[in-house]
């Protein structure tokens, strides 16, 4: 977006508040315009300012970021960004939720934090804000009053020992939500994902995700089989790839572009093992992670699917594949279920 992105601050601590206010007017196109100590003042300030985005501390009496966020989100739609302590497994639950009703990203609190840890969060921070206070967020109604979600016909196919690579990252949460509930329990293709998400969270993501996929869906673990109607989300600092046709890999090497996990690596090793039996998925994100993987990837035969602009909270990793001329497809999120589905389909038929 052009212009100042006006912002409102609420934290609880005084401590924590000043250093998040300090960070972000320490870039000139960001302006804090206002500063609430509890959830209670959150949409009074949003309906009177108006701001671009607004920063909320996880843990902000007296409802939480959560249930702030589900205010906003059903009154007044306004991006939000949650800070939260990675360490903390109730912040960390309850960013989870906050995600699930409707904040955008989460980042780490920049309190406690040692240089260059510090350094490395407030940039995040920064770059998140200016992303995300572009980002067009729609009304969430209260759960009662959304209409059920129709079954997707089940596929009954075989894997043909096909795999599928999805990688996402700002914004991919959410969208791995609409993905995974919209494939049935009997998706027979196993699914390797690699999600960028702050250290501490990939639990809560991975138990969230269980509870609105028919597929189960776990923490991958080191040399653990590859198995139907599983899904395996990177862990915590380690890149996920696949050993064989059958077992899950895991890997400390160095980061690539920044990334532990990173979506090249999985691109890239899903790529050389199964060649033409994989599909690529890349979801919305910051930055271009997964393109060089993508490249070697679409050089086996792989097939490769980026979401579309409409649909993504930000286009520029699926954007950056589109630009590389490296993508097979393009499509909105809600499409890309179904063409997993006849690409199963018309594996199965010989097609």
């Amino acid at each position: 977006m052009t212009g100042v992105i006006r912002i409102v601050v609420a934290e609880s601590s005084l401590r924590d508040r000043d250093g998040l206010v300090a960070t972000l007017r320490g870039d000139p196109g960001l302006a804090v315009v206002g500063e609430a100590t509890r959830s209670t003042e959150v949409l009074g300030l949003a309906r009177r300012l108006n701001p671009d985005i607004l920063v909320v501390g996880v843990d902000l009496p007296t409802a939480g970021g959560f249930e702030t966020t589900k205010a906003i989100m059903s009154e007044m739609p306004t991006p939000v960004v949650i800070v939260s302590d990675e360490g903390d497994p109730r912040q960390v639950e309850q960013s989870i939720l906050a995600l699930r009703a409707g904040a955008l990203a989460v980042v780490p609190r920049l309190a406690g934090l040692m240089p260059p840890e510090r350094q490395s969060a407030a940039a995040r921070l920064m770059a998140t804000v200016r992303a995300m206070a572009g980002v067009k967020v729609v009304r969430h109604w209260p759960a009662a009053a959304l209409p059920a979600r129709p079954a997707v016909p089940a596929a009954g196919v075989s894997p043909h020992q096909r795999i599928v690579a999805i990688a996402a990252s700002t914004g991919g949460p959410a969208a791995l939500q609409v993905l995974l509930s919209g494939l049935p329990a009997t998706f027979p293709t196993p699914i390797l994902v690699v999600q960028h998400i702050g250290k501490g969270f990939v639990d809560g993501l991975v138990t969230w995700l269980n509870t609105v996929s028919s597929l189960k869906v776990r923490v991958a673990v080191a040399g653990e089989p590859i198995l139907s109607h599983t899904v395996y989300v990177a862990p915590d600092d380690a890149h996920l790839g696949v050993l064989d046709r059958g077992r899950i890999a895991l890997s400390r090497s160095a980061p690539i572009g920044g990334f532990r996990p990173s979506a090249t690596f999985l691109f890239e090793q899903v790529g050389r093992v199964y060649g033409a039996a994989a599909t690529h998925v890349i979801l919305t994100g910051m930055g271009q992670d997964g393109v060089a993987g993508l490249k070697v990837a679409a050089g086996t035969g792989g097939r490769v699917i980026a979401q579309d602009e409409a649909s993504s909270i930000v286009y520029g990793m699926p954007g950056a594949a589109v630009a590389a001329g490296v993508v097979d497809q393009v499509l909105p999120l809600a499409a890309i279920g179904g063409e997993l589905l006849q690409i199963i389909q018309n594996a199965r038929e010989g097609r």
